[in-house]
C-alpha cells in the first residue's frame, strides 16, 4: 500500500509539473503576445470573458491567468470592471483538462505519454528548430501530463484503493446533509494545497475512469461516487480562489478587488448551485452523453462554471461597485513615492508577464519625462516668478519620482532577467533597463536646465527678447525628438532604418543649432554684454544639447 501511495504522488507530480510545463511552454513561445492580449482584449464584459477563457484554454491554468490579472489590476492596466469578465472566462476555460481526460479514457492515455514526450524532447533539442523550444517544451509537458493522469487511473484502479473509497464514500453517505459538507471540504483543501482546480478535476475525473471499467464497482456504488465526485468538484472552485489572495497580497486595493471578485463569484455560484443540487445534477444527467460517470463530471464542471457566469455576467458594474464598498481606497500616501513590488506569484505562474508588467511601468517613467519638457517649454515661453513656484517645483517632483522608478525598475527588471524568459523577453527586459537610464538622464537634464531658469529669474537676470526667440525653437527641436522616441518607448518598438534616419536629422539640427546659438553669444560676451546672463544662456543651451544626445541615443538603443 505504501507503494502505492508513493505512486499516486508521483503521478500527480508528473500532473502538476506536465502542467507547468505546458504553461510556461506556451507562454515562452508566445512571447507576451499572450499578457498583451489579456491587457488590450478586454474592451467590454463579454470580449474580456473570451479572453479570460481562451488564454486559460491556451495556458491551461486559471490560476495562472488569474495571477496576471491581478498584477495587471495592480499596475493600472486594466479597472476592476474590466477584470471581471476575464475571471469569468478563466473559470470555463479551466474546465478544458477534465474534458481532456474524460476524452482520454476511451483509450489507455498512458500509451500515447512517452511518444508525445520523445517527440517534445527530440524537437528540443535541435539546434535548428531552438527558436520553438516554447514549443517543444509544451509539447513535452503535454506527454507528462498524459503519464501523470495515466498513473492516476492506475493508481485508482488497483483493488484496495478502490475498495478504500467506495467504502469511504458509503460511509459519508450516511452522515446526509453532513456528507456534502465533508465532500465539498475535502475538493477546497486538496484544491488549495495544490493550487490547481484543473488537477483536481483530473484526480475526481481519474478515479471515475478506474471505478467505471466494467466490474470495478456496481450501478449503486457508481451513483454515490457521482454524487460525491460532483460535490469535490464544486468545493474545487473555492479551493481555486487561493492564487488569487496569494497574489493579491501586498497589493493596492484595485487588485485586492479583483481577487475578492474572484473569491466572491466562486462562493456564491457553489452556494447557488448547493441549494438547487438536485435539479442540478438531474440536469447534467439529462445533457450528459450515455450514463458515463467520467462524462457526467467532466459535464459537471463545464456547465457550473457556465451558470455561475450566466448567472453573474449582467451584473459586473454592480459587483466591481459591490467590492469597492467592501475593499475601502488605499490611504493616500505621498503623490511622489513610487512603488514596484515584485510578484512572486507572477513569477512562478507567467515570468513571461513580470516582464509585460515593467513595459507598462516603462510607460510611466515616459510619461513623467514627457511632463517635465512640458512644464519646461512653459518656463521658457513665460520666464516669471510663476514657473519658480509653481512649474520648478513640480519638475524637482517629477525627476525625484523618476530617481525612485530608475531604482526599482532596474532592480525589478535585474529580477526579471533571471526568469525561465523566451530570448525576445529578455531582449526586452535588457532593453528596458538601457532605456530608462536614458530617461533617467532626461530627467536629471530638465532638472538643471529649470534649476538655471530659476536661478535666473530669481537674480531677475535680463536676456534680449530675441535670445529667448532663438531658444524657444531650439528647445522645441529636442522636444520633437523626445516625443518621437517617447512614442516608441511607451511600446518598447523597435525603429526601422527610416524611423532611425528621422531621429539623427533631428539630433544633427540640434547639434547645428547650438553652434549657432553659442557663436552668437560669444560675440554678445565679446561686444561687452552681460557676463553672467550670457554664461547662463550659453550653459542653457549644452544642457538643451544633452539631453538631445540622450534621446538619440534612446533610439540607438530601440534601432
Amino acid at each position: 500500500m505504501i507503494l502505492n501511495i508513493i505512486n499516486f504522488a508521483g503521478s500527480l507530480c508528473f500532473l502538476l509539473y506536465g502542467m507547468k510545463l505546458m504553461s510556461d511552454g506556451i507562454q515562452k513561445s508566445a512571447g507576451q503576445k499572450l499578457q498583451a492580449a489579456l491587457a488590450f482584449m478586454t474592451g467590454n464584459r463579454f470580449v474580456g470573458l473570451l479572453t479570460g477563457c481562451i488564454l486559460t484554454m491556451i495556458i491551461q491554468s486559471s490560476g495562472a491567468t488569474t495571477v496576471m490579472l491581478v498584477s495587471f489590476v495592480n499596475a493600472g492596466l486594466l479597472s476592476v470592471v474590466q477584470g471581471v469578465g476575464v475571471i469569468f472566462g478563466a473559470n470555463i476555460g479551466t474546465t478544458v483538462t477534465g474534458w481532456i481526460v474524460a476524452l482520454g479514457s476511451s483509450f489507455e492515455i498512458k500509451d500515447y505519454a512517452i511518444p508525445i514526450f520523445g517527440l517534445g524532447y527530440i524537437l528540443y533539442i535541435l539546434k535548428r528548430f531552438k527558436s520553438k523550444e516554447g514549443l517543444w517544451l509544451a509539447i513535452m509537458g503535454f506527454g507528462l501530463l498524459f503519464f501523470g493522469l495515466g498513473g492516476l487511473s492506475d493508481f485508482f484502479a488497483v483493488p484496495q484503493v478502490k475498495g478504500f473509497v467506495i467504502n469511504f464514500i458509503g460511509v459519508v453517505n450516511n452522515f446526509g446533509f453532513i456528507s456534502y459538507a465533508i465532500g465539498l471540504l475535502i475538493g477546497i483543501f486538496l484544491t488549495a494545497l495544490i493550487h490547481s482546480s484543473s488537477a483536481m478535476s483530473a484526480i475526481v475525473i481519474g478515479m471515475a475512469v478506474a471505478m467505471s471499467k466494467e466490474g470495478n464497482a456496481s450501478i449503486e456504488e457508481l451513483n454515490e461516487f457521482w454524487r460525491f465526485g460532483a460535490i469535490m468538484i464544486i468545493g474545487s472552485s473555492v479551493g481555486s480562489t487561493v492564487d488569487a489572495i496569494l497574489a493579491a497580497i501586498g497589493a493596492n486595493a484595485n487588485a485586492k478587488r479583483t481577487a475578492a471578485v474572484h473569491v466572491l463569484f466562486n462562493v456564491a455560484t457553489v452556494i447557488i448551485v448547493l441549494i438547487f443540487f438536485r435539479p442540478f445534477m438531474a440536469f447534467v444527467e439529462l445533457i450528459s452523453p450515455g450514463h458515463n460517470i467520467v462524462y457526467r463530471i467532466a459535464m459537471l464542471n463545464t456547465v457550473f462554471k457556465v451558470i455561475g457566469t450566466v448567472i453573474f455576467i449582467p451584473f459586473v458594474n454592480q459587483i466591481a461597485a459591490f467590492v469597492s464598498i467592501l475593499i475601502k481606497d488605499d490611504k493616500e500616501d505621498e503623490a511622489n513615492i513610487y512603488k514596484l513590488e515584485f510578484n512572486e506569484r507572477m513569477a512562478i505562474d507567467s515570468p513571461e508577464g513580470c516582464v509585460f508588467r515593467a513595459q507598462n511601468e516603462v510607460r510611466v517613467f515616459s510619461d513623467r519625462v514627457a511632463q517635465m519638457f512640458d512644464e519646461l517649454q512653459a518656463g521658457l515661453s513665460n520666464f516669471n516668478s510663476d514657473f519658480v513656484t509653481g512649474g520648478y517645483e513640480r519638475i524637482v517632483l517629477h525627476e525625484d519620482y523618476c530617481d525612485q522608478m530608475n531604482e526599482q525598475l532596474t532592480q525589478y527588471l535585474v529580477r526579471c532577467t533571471h526568469l525561465h524568459l523566451s530570448d525576445s523577453a529578455k531582449d526586452n527586459a535588457a532593453l528596458m533597463m538601457q532605456l530608462i537610464a536614458e530617461m533617467e538622464a532626461m530627467a536629471d537634464g530638465c532638472l538643471n536646465i529649470a534649476y538655471q531658469l530659476k536661478k535666473a529669474i530669481e537674480k531677475e537676470m535680463t536676456f534680449n527678447q530675441e535670445d529667448f526667440d532663438r531658444l524657444l525653437p531650439y528647445f522645441e527641436l529636442a522636444r520633437q525628438l523626445m516625443y518621437f522616441i517617447y512614442k516608441n518607448v511607451a511600446r518598447i518598438q523597435r525603429l526601422t532604418p527610416e524611423q532611425f534616419q528621422f531621429a539623427s536629422e533631428l539630433e544633427q539640427q540640434i547639434d547645428d543649432e547650438r553652434k549657432a546659438l553659442k557663436k552668437i553669444a560669444r560675440k554678445r560676451l565679446e561686444s561687452g554684454s552681460d557676463v553672467r546672463s550670457e554664461l547662463l544662456y550659453m550653459d542653457i543651451i549644452r544642457q538643451i544639447e544633452k539631453i538631445g544626445d540622450r534621446c538619440f541615443d534612446a533610439a540607438g538603443d530601440l534601432r
